[in-house]
């Protein structure tokens, strides 16, 4: 074999190991994340705010369910200026413990009938903590991902990492699912906090995975040439505010329509229509196990066509599909309601999330990549999936009807349908050569010097 052959083969043996390892911390971390979406929409309005109507305990609820997202900037923005300046690789060690740590404590946490307001208190606080963690999670699990990847399959490789979400939604709906076959009594007693028990074993499993990768090469060509920014973030908010605003606008269809999808319909399904909890969670269940596939499908797709097109399919198929899912949900038919929430995920959510793993890598140069993606990801997390559920349930109790939700789905799309109407493609870039936003930056601060 010669040399070069030899080098190509060490290398995709090494993407195929930091792929999987991406993929595995990162279904960890979202297991934990998940975990308590599901809680909050059909647990802790009853055991945290027993005080509350049924409506006004779930919006308590899904607001501690919002509180991680305020938290996920403020995590993306410190991990993500560490990430840039001393690695990827203890950033993701660091994020798994505190996502790790945060999901067992509420497994301990007493009810508000053992302790008062101050088990509301405590748990926004773990959920504060979840947020941070899993806001430095993405982007250093992406970024480790793409930067190890050949050029001409940061798409496929770029994705392995989005598949963690599916899984975690699958292992966390897939655990409440399993308990909550339990009476009501013990369900509500005990049942619900064995899932967020057994997370500490999965945090074991991700520790031992994540400490046997390297760091990314390109990365480590920044960190021996001396040349990291002091303040990653600044540099960004310098040089990118338009990456950083498209960035955002890719965001808000694909991830304020998933938590609709995934969260809201869980409250939909059982307080709406008065269908038994299993058979939602059984439908997002489907959904989550078909999305392992459709998401790196997705991803590998833009290899040969571009991020451009696959996502602006996902878009387009979101608004199309905003009103047809609440006909199909309706029909409290079984097998409807299931094909609604697989059709929702599988097409719309996974041709835009399959290909933002790249396409937001992409968007920044390797000195401030992590802090860059980080940012636009997160922010957007604030306003749209953070947001979404408690939108959704508001808009309910204020029609009594699903047509505004179906409404407010569609305004979303219509924002990141703009925001991919503006991007440049990018698939072709070569991501370790200076950045076009750079040498823009560059050009114009040498212009002004010899004016």
């Amino acid at each position: 074999m010669s040399e070069g052959a030899s080098g190509g083969a060490i290398r995709e043996e090494s993407i195929r190991k930091v792929a999987l390892a991406s993929f595995i911390g990162t279904a960890i971390e979202w297991y934990d994340y998940f975990l308590y979406g599901t809680a909050a929409a059909l647990v802790f309005g009853t055991v945290f705010f027993p005080d509350f109507s049924p409506l006004a305990g779930v919006l308590a609820s899904l607001a501690t369910f919002a509180v991680g997202f305020f938290a996920r900037p403020v995590g993306g923005v410190v991990f993500g200026h560490f990430g840039d300046k001393i690695g990827r690789k203890a950033m993701l060690v660091t994020t798994l413990m505190i996502m790790g740590v945060s999901t067992l404590l509420i497994g301990f946490l007493p009810t508000y009938n053992q302790i008062g307001v101050w088990a509301p208190i405590l748990l926004v606080l773990l959920r504060i903590f979840q947020g941070f963690g899993v806001g430095g999670e993405w982007g250093g699990a992406i970024i480790m991902a793409v930067e190890h990847s050949p050029p001409s399959r940061r798409g496929f490789y770029g994705s392995w990492p989005q598949i963690g979400v599916p899984a975690g939604l699958l292992l966390g709906t897939g655990a409440v699912y399993l308990f909550s076959l339990l009476p009501d009594e013990q369900f509500f007693a005990w049942g619900w906090r064995i899932p967020f028990l057994l997370s500490v074993v999965m945090i074991a499993v991700g520790l031992y995975i994540r400490l046997k990768i390297l760091e990314s090469p390109a990365f480590q060509q920044v960190q021996d040439s001396g040349s990291q920014h002091r303040m990653p973030i600044v540099e960004v908010l310098r040089v990118y505010p338009k990456q950083v605003l498209i960035a955002m606008g890719l965001r808000v269809a694909e991830n304020g329509s998933f938590y609709v999808f995934s969260v809201f319909v869980l409250t939909y399904v059982v307080d709406q229509l008065g269908l038994p909890r299993t058979l939602a969670l059984l439908g997002v269940m489907i959904a989550s196990f078909i999305e392992l596939f459709a998401i790196p499908f997705f991803g590998a797709l833009t290899d040969r066509v571009g991020r451009r097109p696959v996502y602006m399919f996902g878009a387009v198929f979101s608004l199309v599909f905003a009103f047809p899912f609440f006909w199909l949900v309706n029909t409290e038919s079984t097998l409807l309601i299931w094909l609604a929430i697989v059709l929702a995920l599988v097409v719309g959510h996974a041709a835009m999330y399959g290909v933002q793993g790249a396409f937001f890598s992409e968007l920044f140069s390797t000195r401030v990549r992590y802090s860059g993606a980080s940012l636009g990801y997160q922010l957007a997390s604030v306003f749209a999936g953070g947001l979404s559920p408690f939108i959704a349930v508001a808009l309910l109790g204020w029609s009594g009807s699903y047509w505004p939700v179906a409404v407010y789905l569609g305004f979303m799309a219509l924002i990141t349908i703009a925001a991919v109407y503006f991007a440049t493609e990018s698939y072709q870039d070569d991501i370790e050569a200076p950045h076009a936003a750079e040498r823009a930056q560059s050009a114009e601060a040498s212009g002004s010097r010899v004016r």
